[in-house]
């Protein structure tokens, strides 16, 4: 079987939104952006806002990268969900975007990168990593920087939304 890289890419990441639509059931507006208080102990843990957030700003850069124009980021994103933004227990709703712009961004956005993925040719992802420093040692070409964005990337955080499902009484997703 002769798979594009691309397709193997989307594979990956397509299995991840699947997974990230399961996650989000039975989780409310109400505790989309609330730490976890297991025991009445709060854990000061990322919740699906900081991660939904925080994912939903790789959909565009990956767009970019091949050659597509995304979407723009929704105002105040990259203030609250940059991978040097601190997850934030928002129990009066005031610090976070509310649940459903942050969800449709987060799956407009991937959804578009996906069909993008698919449609790009091999060499694409032959191109040097564009950016600099330790992102680009760890990963020296698109295709390896984008494998990662859609595999490890997204994993490694919905993994915390797992783990926070758990601990507010949800279970297993």
């Amino acid at each position: 079987m002769n798979r594009s890289l691309g397709n193997t890419i989307a594979d990956s990441l397509d299995l991840c939104l699947g997974y990230s639509e399961r996650l989000l059931k039975d989780v409310t507006s109400s505790h989309f952006a609330r730490f976890a208080s297991p025991g009445g102990q709060t854990v000061d843990s990322n919740h699906p806002a900081f991660v939904f957030g925080h994912l939903a700003l790789y959909a565009p850069r990956i767009l970019k990268d091949l050659g597509i124009q995304p979407p723009a980021i929704p105002e105040g994103f990259e203030a609250v969900f940059s991978k040097d933004a601190k997850c934030a227990d928002d129990p009066n709703a005031s610090l976070y975007p509310p649940m459903e712009s942050v969800v449709a961004t987060f799956f407009e956005g991937y959804r578009s990168a996906s069909a993008a993925l698919r449609a790009a040719p091999d060499e694409i992802f032959q191109q040097a990593n564009p950016n600099p420093g330790r992102l680009a040692e760890l990963f020296p070409s698109l295709g390896s920087m984008h494998a990662f964005y859609c595999g490890g990337h997204m994993m490694m955080h919905l993994g915390q939304i797992s783990a926070w499902r758990r601990m507010v009484g949800l279970g297993a997703a």
